[in-house]
């Protein structure tokens, strides 16, 4: 898991002084079979925050080893919390630009990280075709995000049990709940699902012993993504699951061109429960759907049942599936998410898992998709333009959104729409994106900016108050109930937005009747901070740098 993060610092350039440029790498292997081995750790376990071109959630690494010395670039990778301590100038920059702090790679022997370097020192900086246009923004969105003056309180709830000696301790990533029982249950990424119970998480169905290729590393978003009970469960026992599998483990639904990488494979399964009380998983389960993926990243973060659609309901028993690009924009492969709908990455799906009408005859498209009919497009695409759709949310009035985890500069949340583009790769927030040239530059739109059919979000907040947005929950209890509250996932911080005004307020956490902030009730840099709610409405807030659970009290 470190692996994911050793790099996140080792970007940002500061002028070098006359001469010593030429030295910066000259101590670093150029052995052929020392760079091989460093290509295939990148790949493995760096690729999915990294690449040589863009920055993207750590900085383009293009050159690094030729403007920063070698030393310190080991002394950053195997102890950055030592360079920041000692107020290393370099470290200190990254830290602010990045928000997150670097773990300590003690664990990393000389070989691995000789063979790194060696491979990062093949890479030369900026091969990004193209000129920059001028006009680049500096602060899109300036002066944003107030305090609001009420702060939210919170009760510890329960511990999950660590799946990890180190940080993250437990890789919780949802909360969610059986819709007629209510019973509420949290899944790590590590491969096991939790009931929670009073004050205790007690494992429920253990998806990695079932699956014998399943794969949770290098981390982030890879393993046993989500989960969600189908809103008949009461009578059929379905329950639905993604998790992460090594490329070419099977024949997939959705592929792309043999040219471009494919990195692994995202499964959606049902399982059916025997026995609720005592989670008899059938041995028979059904595989509905297999999509290779470019990257370790932005997979097929959600699957949802809308919970407030009824039997009569168009909507009752569809499942809805976000999937994101794979990281395969910024790493130059911006066909694979900039498709117009004939393409399902990057897009919201909506399948009905009862059906049989899709090309693998596994689930159904339903009839009122609004793509359903056209041949040219993906019949199960119910929106698309959307880097990262991570968390799917619905509103007291039945209205469907997604959070959209940003590039470089905007995280936000839409209000979803079938059959609408939402932006993605040309568009971040309300501004315009090249995807052709440096990926964290933005414009202002163009003029003729309707042409483009973009739908753009109900709220955005650029990366001077965050870095990552944390997909939450509307309030549908008190005096409130349209109100979204969310999060920031590596700062920790937790907001409310007005969907109609666009209006975002940070908010103060109240824990044992003491104002304090996630990071400090976590004790962690990097907070990973995680959002969901229950079948009655109230909120949770939970982190994976400590696997603790706190419900937010109304």
């Amino acid at each position: 898991m470190k692996y994911v993060y050793f790099l996140l610092f080792l970007g940002i350039v500061f002028g070098c002084k006359d001469g010593q440029e030429s030295a910066f790498g000259s101590d670093i292997s150029e052995d052929p079979a020392n760079i091989s081995k460093g290509k295939t750790l990148f790949a493995q376990h760096c690729s999915a925050c990294h690449n040589f071109k863009n920055t993207g959630i750590g900085p383009a690494l293009g050159g690094i080893t030729t403007e920063v010395s070698t030393e310190w670039l080991k002394k950053m990778i195997t102890d950055a919390s030592a360079l920041l301590a000692a107020n290393d100038s370099r470290a200190t920059t990254l830290k602010e630009r990045f928000m997150t702090v670097m773990p300590s790679f003690t664990n990393l022997d000389s070989t691995e990280l000789n063979a790194l370097l060696a491979y990062m020192h093949t890479k030369k900086k900026n091969s990004i075709k193209g000129v920059d246009q001028p006009g680049a923004l500096t602060d899109p969105i300036p002066n944003q995000i107030s305090f609001d003056s009420i702060p939210i309180t919170i009760q510890y709830l329960a511990q999950v049990p660590a799946s990890s000696e180190k940080s993250p301790l437990a890789r919780i990533n949802k909360i969610g709940c059986e819709p007629n029982s209510g019973r509420l249950f949290t899944n790590d990424l590590r491969g096991i699902l939790y009931e929670i119970t009073d004050t205790v998480a007690k494992p429920f169905f253990n998806l990695r012993e079932r699956q014998p290729h399943f794969i949770s590393e290098p981390g982030l978003a890879t393993g046993f993504g989500s989960f969600a009970f189908h809103p008949d469960f009461e009578r059929n026992g379905l329950l639905y699951t993604t998790h992460t599998e090594p490329k070419g483990t099977a024949t997939p639904d959705f592929t792309y061109a043999d040219s471009i990488p494919k990195r692994l494979q995202w499964v959606l399964k049902e399982w059916k429960v025997e026995d609720f009380q005592t989670p008899k998983i059938a041995i028979k389960s059904r595989e509905l759907l297999r999509i290779d993926f470019y990257g370790t990243i932005h997979g097929m973060q959600e699957i949802a049942f809308n919970p407030d659609a009824n039997r009569q309901s168009i909507d009752y028993g569809k499942l809805y599936i976000g999937l994101g690009d794979g990281s395969s924009v910024e790493n130059g492969h911006k066909e694979i998410a900039h498709h117009h709908g004939n393409g399902v990455w990057s897009s919201i799906l909506r399948i009905d898992p009862l059906g049989n009408n899709s090309s693998n005859n596994m689930y159904g498209i339903p009839e009122d998709n609004p793509f359903a009919k056209h041949r040219e497009k993906i019949g199960e695409v119910w929106a698309y333009g959307f880097r990262n759709p991570n968390r799917l949310s619905w509103d007291g009035d039945g209205a469907l959104y997604a959070t959209d985890i940003g590039h470089n500069n905007i995280e936000e949340l839409n209000r979803i729409l079938p059959g609408h583009f939402y932006g993605w790769p040309i568009r971040e927030g309300t501004f315009l994106l090249n995807p052709d040239q440096a990926m964290d530059k933005l414009y202002p739109l163009p003029e003729d900016d309707e042409q483009s059919g973009v739908t753009y979000p109900v709220l955005q907040y650029d990366h001077s108050e965050g870095a990552a947005i944390s997909g939450g929950f509307f309030v549908k209890k008190g005096s409130d109930p349209q109100s979204y509250i969310f999060g920031d996932i590596p700062t920790g911080y937790v907001y409310k937005g007005d969907v109609n005004s666009g209006r975002i307020y940070r908010l103060n956490v109240s824990l044992n009747d003491t104002i304090k902030t996630f990071a400090a009730i976590s004790g962690a840099k990097r907070v990973d901070l995680r959002l969901g709610s229950d079948c009655a409405g109230s909120g949770y807030l939970f982190t994976k740098a400590d696997g603790k659970i706190y419900k937010m009290m109304d």
